[in-house]
């Protein structure tokens, strides 16, 4: 399973509303690369297919089944700060992860 905060939750919204775009969810997906070997990659979704795994109430996390098996228990927020918004990956699956948090490794 993976969820998001009611912060990360309300700032997808807000990005959905200024892009005009229809927010059924986002994609949460992992890909090889980064620091530490494996990289996070989300973006706004306005649809999911057969194969994908859904998580929560609008919107939705849509996960593919082999990200599944990286970020099972994964908690999606955002962080604010002076130099803007990011997303916080608060994955459980993560035995290292490099300085600006967006690359991890599970071994």
């Amino acid at each position: 399973m993976v969820t998001m905060t009611d912060e990360c939750r309300a700032y997808l919204e807000t990005q959905a509303a200024r892009e005009g775009a229809p927010l059924v969810g986002v994609r949460v997906k992992v890909k090889g690369g980064g620091c530490s070997g494996l990289s996070y990659d989300v973006a706004l979704a306005s649809d999911a297919t057969e194969r994908d795994l859904v998580f929560g109430e609008a919107p939705q996390i849509i996960v593919d089944p082999k990200s599944h098996t990286f970020i099972d228990g994964l908690v999606l927020d955002v962080s604010r700060g002076l130099v803007g918004t990011g997303f916080v990956f608060n994955n459980p699956n993560a035995k290292k992860t490099c300085g600006c948090g967006t690359s991890f490794s599970i071994g």
